[in-house]
């Protein structure tokens, strides 16, 4: 007998119906073809268990089944459910009541049955919706993520007895259903332990700071040890606006592949990556024998904090170029090509030298001019020039750091950075893809950063001064536009252009001394 039952194979963010044809017939044999790999392979094992420990047989015939389309190799134990139940169909177990072509069904298998979580519950969803699916059976611990997709009955199953119970029409099956818009906007203001308000002085660097969450602009704090740097970068997401819906769903469909969003549902808070410095090149963009986004895709619509970037090994810190301009990165092998979203804002840090101090006649451990140009020599031109804004981050003085007052509060923060995000949103709404200054291309920078004769002649005198790049020059532009928001300002004003080029700290002749 051949029975057709409905999975679903997740290829980057993006999900794939899969056909599971079973057929049982006269003989002894179990082949199992499609392209699966090795935890599909033992499959069987497991489902065998699984159905005796649950009252039911393993038939003792030859049963072929097939996982189409058969050219895309799947991957994962979350076949064995559907595998499963379409074995019991086909050797006429169960009796169904209910259609199985109407549902997706996905899950791990125990030995005892039960149903183990697994990834990209999310994309399997939302594909299952764009198919005319009737719904999907997954395990219960991915029920919250499922449920967000609209217009798709969503059942959460903790063992495959309820499966089948359910597929006969002896059991119910609740559907979950969440009201998103509701979830989403009743979503009370977060209470983050860390808050700006705990940093004494460091007031140009928050400055600093503010301009960076206005615009979405990425930031690199250059200073010697204590100076705080680790202190703001941390400090950064509690100044960012609330993710919008679209955002939460989108930063929710990547970390629902790496299985990250199970317990939350939709994620509703920025993500904040910190990779350590031994992170490889396929960690930090993603790839692999079974590809998965990295941590700059894990980031996207966040922040990514890269401490002690020199440490970084130089080719890992190269890969990251091309996505911090296109913010997507785009993972090439033999035979597929995946690509992930990654805008993200980057928040790097560094010492100045391997002793941590510059140009400071009292440190306590000097570096020589050679070790130094080695050890600012692993970050390249071309990556500084992606980063808009540099800023020096000096000691804080006694009297500041034992000063009982606090400094202004992020909440303060915040709400300058929504109204200048609110200019910004309110500017490219009929720009597909674009939302705050720093995702601006060629086009609209001509349109939205046209200078003024004053400006113009102070902008072309620090680009000759310092000799900067048509990079920078894009960055100053982008920079100055996101001063100009947060004054409310309509056009760019030389004061404005002015704060944006001290922002170009590495640029300046002699920093590397």
């Amino acid at each position: 007998m051949l029975i057709k039952v409905f999975g679903s194979a997740v290829f980057g963010i993006e999900a794939t119906t899969i056909t599971v044809e079973v057929h049982i017939d006269s003989g002894i044999g179990y082949h199992l073809v499609g392209l699966p790999d090795s935890a599909i392979k033992e499959s069987s094992y497991r489902i065998a268990a699984a159905l005796k420990n649950n009252e039911y047989k393993f038939p003792g015939k030859k049963i072929t089944i097939n996982l189409a389309p058969a050219n895309l190799r799947k991957e994962g134990s979350a076949y064995d459910l559907v595998i499963a139940i379409g074995i019991l169909a086909a050797s006429n177990q169960i009796s169904l009541s209910e259609e199985l072509s109407d549902y997706i069904i996905m899950g791990e298998l125990s030995l005892d049955g039960s149903i183990q979580c697994i990834n990209g519950a999310l994309p399997i969803a939302i594909k299952a919706k764009e198919e005319g699916f009737k719904g999907i059976i997954i395990p219960k611990e991915n029920e919250k993520e499922a449920a967000i997709v609209e217009g798709l009955e969503v059942y959460g199953v903790s063992n495959i007895s309820d499966v089948i119970q359910f597929l006969e029409g002896r059991g119910e099956l609740t559907p979950v259903h969440i009201d998103l818009d509701e979830m989403f906007n009743s979503e009370a203001e977060q209470h983050l332990e860390i808050d700006f308000k705990d940093v004494k002085g460091q007031d140009s660097i928050k400055r600093a700071m503010e301009i960076a969450a206005a615009g979405g602009h990425n930031i690199i704090l250059i200073g010697p040890p204590g100076s705080g740097k680790t202190m703001l970068a941390k400090r950064l997401p509690s100044i960012l606006p609330a993710m919008t819906l679209d955002e939460a769903l989108e930063t929710t469909k990547i970390h629902s592949v790496v299985g990250k969003a199970k317990d939350c549902g939709l994620m509703r808070t920025r993500p904040f990556r910190s990779p350590h410095h031994t992170a490889s090149s396929v960690a930090l963009v993603g790839g692999g024998t079974y590809p998965q986004p990295g941590e700059i895709s894990l980031a996207h619509n966040g922040v990514l904090f890269l401490d002690e970037l020199p440490e970084f090994k130089r080719e890992v810190l190269e890969v990251m170029r091309q996505p911090l301009e296109d913010r997507e990165v785009t993972i090439s092998r033999a035979k597929f090509t995946i690509t992930y979203p990654s805008s993200f804002m980057l928040v790097a840090s560094m010492n100045p030298s391997p002793s941590g101090y510059f140009n400071d006649p009292n440190a306590p451990v000097k570096s020589t001019q050679t070790e130094m140009q080695r050890y600012l020599s692993k970050i390249s031109g071309p990556l500084l020039d992606r980063i808009d804004i540099h800023i020096e981050v000096n000691p804080v003085p006694f009297e500041r750091l034992s000063d009982t007052q606090l400094s202004e509060p992020s909440k303060s923060i915040r709400e300058r950075v929504v109204e200048a995000r609110n200019i910004q949103s309110s500017r490219f709404a009929n720009h597909k893809g674009v939302h705050y200054n720093a995702q601006m291309n060629t086009a609209l920078l001509r349109k939205y950063c046209a200078l003024e004769e004053d400006s113009l002649s102070l902008l072309k005198r620090a680009m000759e001064k310092l000799n900067l790049s048509a990079r920078a020059y894009d960055r100053i532009l982008k920079v100055s536009r996101t001063i100009a928001d947060l004054d409310k300002a309509e056009n760019i004003m030389p004061q404005h252009i002015a704060e944006a080029i001290q922002y170009r700290s590495l640029d300046r002749e002699g920093w590397l001394g």
